[in-house]
């Protein structure tokens, strides 16, 4: 009866893996760059990992070794100002990487903190598995580059539209492009990310909705 139910448990593991690798798989075919026999290598490479609201992927001063693809849910990045105020300067959603970049490039503690705001599965994959890959695969290595490449473009509209727009300019644009930040996330984060106060935030909501 017991190797039965392990059995069952195995079989049933199988299958909620097999579910929730298939968005990475749809991610991975729209590159272009892999054989079926390499996403399925590359797949199998990650680990199911969950978190709840509230924990952390990462925290200020631990080393990143990690990368995620999230399959639900959302993340925020954050840092901490001299005067010990939270700053949220990024928010991760579904079918996107997530890992703290800087130390996981340069080995170094990490200055961010990445915090789940809703529950959130992703699958990890560590740098070893990945430099592996990559050293074995030239799709591997065109594919990090090309990620390297989004993610700095990614950075540089992030940076200028937060140093250039005003706020109801910035908030407009948050809202075309990923309108569950505001059905999901904390209106304090938004505010934080937006770089205006609750109130001013309160303010834009009530004006945008009545126009």
């Amino acid at each position: 009866m017991e190797k039965l139910k392990e059995l069952i448990k195995k079989e049933m593991f199988n299958l909620i893996y097999v579910s929730n690798t298939k968005k990475m798989k749809a991610f991975l075919r729209q590159f272009n760059l892999f054989s079926e026999i390499e996403i399925e290598t590359f797949v199998g490479l990650g680990r199911l990992r969950k978190y709840n609201a509230g924990e952390f992927f990462i925290q200020e001063g631990k080393t990143s070794q990690e990368v995620g693809f999230i399959q639900a849910g959302i993340f925020r990045s954050f840092y901490y100002t001299q005067a010990a105020e939270e700053v949220t300067y990024c928010f991760n959603f579904p079918n996107q990487f997530v890992s703290a970049y800087s130390s996981y490039i340069s080995g170094r503690p990490s200055p961010e903190n990445i915090q789940a705001i809703t529950p959130v599965e992703v699958l990890l994959f560590t740098k070893e598995d990945l430099n592996a890959f990559v050293d074995k695969h030239i799709s591997g290595l065109r594919f990090a580059r090309q990620i390297a490449e989004l993610q700095y473009l990614e950075m540089e509209k992030r940076v200028l539209m937060l140093q250039k727009e005003q706020a109801d300019v910035k908030y407009a644009a948050l809202l075309a492009g990923q309108p569950e930040v505001l059905q999901q996330v904390p209106l304090q984060y938004v505010a934080s990310y937006l770089g205006i106060s609750q109130r001013h935030l309160s303010r834009l909501r009530k004006k945008m909705s009545t126009n």
